[in-house]
């Protein structure tokens, strides 16, 4: 029930699937109201040290989800078109690139001034000793362009899933829902 099997995702991977997807939308939308905000709006640091303590536990959370992954058993997938089946595992693989280049990105432009990242007021994560010119402007853009990319991957992701689902008429979505057993 918790790990993968050969017919279907675990309960981990399915927590940590859903985990990452709400907060991923969830911090792009908080990503756009931000750059709305002026310096003077009441909330315009406090959205700002949310959106950074987020993203940062949301690349903790991506590196145990990439590590569940590596040491568990992948279910087979139900397609039969091997095609579809390699441009959706290439698609995954794109999907983890540009979260983590949305991750290392949002690091660089939250230190570009040397200074350290509070997660939560819980602890810091330091800065690395190394700026480059226009180090925020840069990352800034990269962070934005990269963050659209992935909503849009994350789209057709979720179209593929529902094609599965309502066309080919398939348990691909059932399973990243709820374990299902090899007889379901």
């Amino acid at each position: 029930m918790f790990k993968n099997s050969p017919a279907s995702y675990g309960l981990i991977a399915i927590i940590l699937h859903w985990l990452m997807a709400l907060t991923i939308f969830g911090l792009f939308g908080l990503g756009l109201y931000m750059v709305e905000l002026t310096y003077y709006d009441s909330w315009y640091k406090g959205s700002l040290d949310l959106h950074k303590s987020i993203g940062l536990t949301l690349a903790a959370v991506f590196l145990f989800r990439i590590l569940w992954r590596s040491f568990s058993t992948q279910p087979k997938p139900l397609g039969t078109n091997k095609t579809m089946n390699q441009i959706a595992h290439t698609a995954h693989i794109i999907m983890y690139i540009i979260l983590a280049v949305i991750v290392v990105a949002g690091y660089l432009i939250s230190t570009a001034d040397g200074r350290a990242i509070e997660v939560f007021t819980l602890f810091d994560v330091p800065a690395i000793n190394f700026t480059f010119d226009g180090q925020a402007d840069i990352a800034g853009e990269v962070h934005y362009y990269a963050a659209c990319t992935l909503i849009g991957f994350a789209v057709l992701h979720a179209l593929g899933a529902l094609k599965h689902h309502f066309i080919d008429k398939d348990k691909t979505l059932i399973r990243m829902i709820k374990p299902i057993n090899a007889k379901n």
